[in-house]
């Protein structure tokens, strides 16, 4: 599905792109959230500070939820719509939707990693006596590799994307093959996601 989507990427982009296509102005870091990023940011660290279990795991719970449905939704529902969407209508949806991202998936990863590596800590799950450590590795490896995905490779190409469209006259082909990968992150990411499910219902069940 996102396959598909993938190949429509760059249908109509160049034309329009080149012909100096009309975009709103924007923030590549939106100002405004920024607070709301740092009182979540303290919030985690009073948390981790104080080591209480309920905090912990409503910090781990709460944002690895939001973690799971942000990339199966833009993996596997926003990414073919997109691609099926007009050169003028996707730019216009990526610059209201991608500084939103810049703020959003940093935050929402480290919350999850941070509190759910405490939590581990503080009910001892994180050690090799735990009677189901084998799934709490496979978990880790998920994780991480989802972490590497999204901060090292869907970030990225997000503020590039946004930094190209920021220019004058935006190189239509730098976008396509950008947005591409952004894509093809959210779509990896959200594959992983079902892993993390499978992983975590089997821990909880025993």
């Amino acid at each position: 599905m996102t396959e598909v989507s993938i190949e429509s990427l760059d249908a109509g982009m160049p034309a329009r792109l080149a012909t100096g296509v009309q975009r709103p102005e924007f923030e590549v870091v939106p100002l405004r959230g920024l607070p709301i990023v740092g009182l979540v940011f303290v919030v985690l660290i009073i948390a981790i500070a104080f080591n209480k279990l309920w905090p912990l795991i409503f910090l781990h719970v709460a944002f690895g939820a939001a973690w799971t449905i942000i990339d199966l939704f833009m993996g596997f529902t926003l990414g073919p719509i997109m691609g099926k969407m007009s050169a003028p209508a996707r730019t216009e949806f990526m610059i209201r939707l991608m500084p939103k991202m810049l703020l959003i998936m940093p935050t929402v990863v480290t919350v999850t990693l941070a509190a759910g590596w405490q939590l581990g800590t503080l009910m001892g799950t994180v050690n090799t006596s735990f009677y189901n450590h084998g799934w709490i590795v496979a978990s880790y490896i998920v994780v991480g590799i989802m972490a590497v995905i999204a901060l090292g490779l869907l970030e990225p190409a997000n503020v590039a994307v946004l930094f190209e469209l920021k220019k004058a006259k935006p190189n239509p082909a730098v976008v396509g093959k950008l947005m591409k990968r952004f894509i093809y992150s959210a779509g990896a990411t959200g594959a992983l996601q079902v892993a993390t499910l499978v992983i975590m219902t089997k821990i909880a069940a025993g």
